[in-house]
C-alpha cells in the first residue's frame, strides 16, 4: 500500500533543536520502572500533521519506540484525547540523528497546544534535551518537556526542559 502525500509544502511549524543534555526513554538495568518522556507545544498554524522528529543522541539497547499525540490543556496540564501513534525501531545506527515518527492524516489547529509523549517497553533511548535552571527558562521555549515512569504515569512537567523535537506539517 502506498501512502499518498498532500501537495502542499512540508516544513516544521514548531522546533527546538538545542541539544545540552539528554532525557532517557525505557529501562535502565538496575531499575524496575521504564522512563517515559513527551513533549507539549501550541500549534503556531492550521495543518496536516506529517511527522514528529526527535533527536537521538544515544542508542543503549536496541528496541522499539512509541510515539502518541494527544490534544493537551496547558492551564490543568492534562493529557486530552489521544490523536494518533507512530512506533519506530531504534538501533546504535540511529544515535546522532533526527528519527521521524510518521503520524498522517491528523489535522493540528493554530492556537491549539497538543503533547507528545514516548516510551519504550524493549530498549533505552537517549533522546536529546535542552536544560537551562529553575530560575532561568528556556530563551526559544515552545512548551514544557513531561517527564514520568512506567510506575507514576502522571508526571511532572518542567518549563526549563525541552527535548529536542519538530513538528512537521503539511500547511
Amino acid at each position: 500500500m502506498e501512502t499518498t502525500h498532500s501537495k502542499a509544502h512540508l516544513r516544521a511549524v514548531v522546533q527546538q533543536i538545542t541539544n545540552n543534555t539528554t532525557s532517557w526513554i525505557g529501562h535502565i538495568t538496575g531499575e524496575t520502572k521504564s522512563r517515559i518522556s513527551g513533549q507539549t507545544f501550541t500549534c503556531p498554524d492550521d495543518g496536516d500533521l506529517d511527522c514528529i522528529e526527535v533527536f537521538s543522541s544515544h542508542v543503549t539497547n536496541d528496541g522499539p519506540v512509541d510515539l502518541s499525540i494527544y490534544s493537551f490543556n496547558p492551564e490543568t496540564k492534562t493529557w486530552g484525547a489521544l490523536l494518533g501513534t507512530s512506533k519506530v525501531e531504534f538501533s546504535s545506527m540511529n544515535t546522532g540523528r533526527w528519527i521521524s515518527f510518521p503520524l498522517n492524516g491528523i489535522r493540528l489547529q493554530k492556537g491549539l497546544a497538543y503533547g507528545f509523549r514516548l516510551k519504550s517497553e524493549g530498549g533505552l533511548v537517549g533522546v536529546g534535551e535542552a536544560a537551562a535552571s529553575v530560575d532561568q527558562f528556556l530563551p526559544n521555549a515552545v512548551g514544557q518537556e513531561w517527564i514520568a515512569n512506567s510506575e507514576n504515569q502522571s508526571g511532572n512537567f518542567y518549563s526549563y526542559l525541552s527535548l529536542a523535537f519538530k513538528v512537521d506539517m503539511r500547511a
